[in-house]
């Protein structure tokens, strides 16, 4: 069986770090994908697909992408069931992200202190993989 996504959009929010108990990281994030096609008022339809990172990925995701910025997302298709606060059952669906990278050049500097216009060192090579190629699962 072969669960494998890909996926180009633009980040709707910053990304959000946390740390488990364990002190893994773990960085979400949602990217607006639009449709290739015009719906029947001329308009494009949008998609908006939440992103999940852990460890390194995570935090580099954290560090380097900002709202606004474009990024390409490969990884597998999660549906991770759960029950709200009224005992129904409910359904995530999202992208278990097994690399992360830039669609965009970098953006100008904006003045505004967001992570969106740092600029790595010029020898700098990004590692966007998960080091130990272990999920969290």
């Amino acid at each position: 069986m072969l669960n494998y996504i890909v996926m180009m959009g633009r980040l709707t929010q910053n990304p959000e770090l946390r740390r488990t108990q364990a002190g893994d990281a773990v960085c979400s994030f949602r990217i607006a994908c639009d449709r290739d096609y015009k719906a029947k008022d001329g308009n494009k339809e949008t998609d908006f697909v939440d992103v999940v990172a852990w460890r390194g990925l995570a935090e580099t995701v954290a560090k380097y992408f900002a709202k606004g910025r474009t990024a390409i997302v490969e990884g597998r298709l999660q549906i991770r069931p759960w029950t709200d606060k009224d005992g129904n059952k409910r359904y995530a669906t999202e992208i278990l992200a097994e690399h992360v990278r830039f669609g965009d050049s970098k953006p100008k500097d904006s003045g505004n202190g967001s992570n969106a216009s740092y600029e790595p060192p010029e020898d700098w090579v990004p590692n966007f993989g998960n080091e130990d190629g272990e999920l969290p699962y």
